[in-house]
């Protein structure tokens, strides 16, 4: 029974071991259908339908934005979310 217990807790340690280097932290951690790139923009603001023109904090890309807002780029270009 003892060598089970063992078992079981060295699995667990590897498991929470391998998953923090893969980016499973709870805060940064996004969960989606499609592929996601892992290409960060370089995004000034953002801007949401539900916040009208109120510069929100900038999100790497869409991916990690909200459905429907636009991330406005440093260069004056904007990427719409849809």
């Amino acid at each position: 029974m003892a060598r089970s217990n063992a078992c079981c807790c060295l699995l667990v340690l590897i498991f929470l071991c391998g998953a923090l280097p893969l980016g499973m932290n709870p805060g940064t951690m996004v969960i989606s259908v499609g592929a996601c790139p892992l290409v960060c923009l370089d995004v000034d603001y953002m801007t949401c339908p539900s916040t009208g023109d109120e510069h929100l904090s900038p999100r790497c890309n869409c991916c990690l934005a909200p459905q429907g807002c636009t991330l406005h780029l440093t260069d004056g270009t904007s990427v719409f979310c849809s």
